[in-house]
């Protein structure tokens, strides 16, 4: 996850990011920054003006833009409403047996794993359900899973979206270049590990950050970083945030931001996200270095 990571100026090319244009409204080149925008908006903003103009071979088919009617006050309390849940779920790392089978389920588009779009669709839902505001599509949460693990590793996973062998990131101690330090905030319970964090599951979410936002995305009453369901519901409540709309590129590209302030890291999800929509794969150039 991008916040073990430093971050450093990053600069990408205008071919580079060909994958935002599928997502922005024809002509919008620009973004203006309230007064009230941060330094990860502004690095927001600044995405949008390396989009391309010039090189259309390099551009899959554009999945059409979506206006939001504005929400009504009546409506943004009913919808807030429905986020009331029950009892907060048990946050801990199951342990599994070993031998588990690999989920047999047939792959999603660009072939995603079966198990893995089965998370994200019911991350989608969910989350329509809870938090509609966001409007939250399930190939952005699979261009995050895509970048971030690939899905846990292609799908290794049972069919109860436990990955076969837990997935972890780098320990965070100052070995890694390009990383922050991050010291122990969860005791090891959810990392393994004394001394210092790493990112877990599939989502690559920080201890401390997940024990924050932490959801329960299979309904056994547990959320676990490692399960695909939990982490990917989870994944989304993190991207929504704030009352962020996922159909605005701005605030888009503000919730992917969060994961890693990079616009290399923002043209990578997007790309994959915009791919997993349409079926067309990304081109090279629309995926750089992160």
């Amino acid at each position: 996850m991008g916040r073990h990571r430093k971050q450093p100026a990053a600069t990408v090319k205008r071919s580079s990011v060909i994958a935002l244009t599928g997502l922005v409204p024809a002509g919008l080149v620009a973004v203006t920054a309230a007064s009230d925008v941060g330094a990860a908006d502004q690095t927001a903003a600044s995405v949008l003006q390396y989009l391309p103009g010039d090189e259309p071979d390099d551009q899959g088919p554009r999945p059409p833009a979506v206006a939001e009617p504005p929400a009504t006050a009546d409506f943004v309390a009913h919808a807030m409403a429905r986020q009331t849940r029950g009892a907060p779920p048990v946050v801990k790392t199951v342990a599994l047996p070993d031998g588990r089978q690999r989920a047999a389920m047939p792959s999603g588009p660009l072939g995603v794993p079966g198990v893995a779009i089965a998370a994200y669709q019911s991350a989608e839902r969910t989350l329509a359900a809870e938090n509609p505001v966001c409007g939250m599509p399930w190939y952005l949460l699979a261009g995050i899973g895509r970048v971030e693990s690939t899905h846990a590793f292609g799908g290794k996973a049972d069919a109860e979206g436990n990955p076969l062998s837990p997935v972890y990131g780098p320990v965070l101690d100052g070995s890694l270049a390009g990383n922050n330090v991050i010291h122990d905030s969860d005791d090891g319970a959810l990392d393994g590990l004394a001394g210092y964090d790493r990112a877990i599951g599939p989502m690559q979410f920080l201890p401390e950050t997940w024990k924050h936002y932490a959801a329960d995305g299979n309904g056994d009453g547990i959320a676990d970083p490692q399960n695909l369901f939990d982490a990917a519901l989870t994944a989304g409540k993190y991207l929504c945030d704030g009352g962020l709309n996922m159909h605005d590129l701005t605030q888009q590209s503000r919730a992917i931001l969060r994961y890693n302030n990079s616009m290399a890291y923002v043209a990578n999800v997007m790309a994959w996200a915009t791919s997993y929509s349409s079926g067309v794969a990304p081109q090279p150039g629309q995926l750089p270095r992160i």
